[in-house]
């Protein structure tokens, strides 16, 4: 978690919500890093945990990562849920729930639907990560 919480750093640094994902191989190897580049790239699907599968896949030339296992410093939304759900990740780790937005334990919990879906470990690194987030949005407000 803590690579992705410097990834999460990293975004905010970009103008970013300040989210970041690492996806691992079951053999504990790094696989793809990513963090949200929705405005950079002007692509409302440029979320971490996306971009994190998209390069992980890529390097393993297969669209399934069974076996791996992806870190995310926010609770993925359902559109990060259902792709996390189609890669068939082993195991979801993520820091800070998302009430609102949130498609795991929240919203639609769309990997409750699913037949095959991740092992799911929430609040691992929670109270940082939502202080990067509540500091992000402070700072557009403020």
């Amino acid at each position: 978690m803590r690579l992705a919480l410097a990834l999460a750093r990293r975004a905010a640094r970009r103008g970013e919500v300040p989210v970041g994902a690492v996806v691992v191989a079951p053999d504990g190897r790094v696989l793809a890093l990513a963090h949200n580049r929705v405005e950079t790239d002007r692509d409302p699907t440029a979320h971490a945990e996306i971009l994190a599968l998209r390069a992980a896949g890529a390097r393993l030339g297969t669209p399934r990562l069974v076996g791996c296992d992806l870190w995310t410093t926010l609770e993925p939304c359902p559109m990060c849920a259902g792709a996390v759900g189609l890669a068939r990740i082993r195991r979801l780790y993520f820091a800070a729930a998302d009430p609102k937005g949130g498609g795991v334990e929240h919203g639609p919990r769309v990997l409750a639907s699913r037949g095959h879906g991740p092992e799911v470990y929430g609040g691992i690194g929670e109270s940082e990560a939502a202080g990067l987030l509540r500091a992000f949005f402070a700072g557009l407000r403020g």
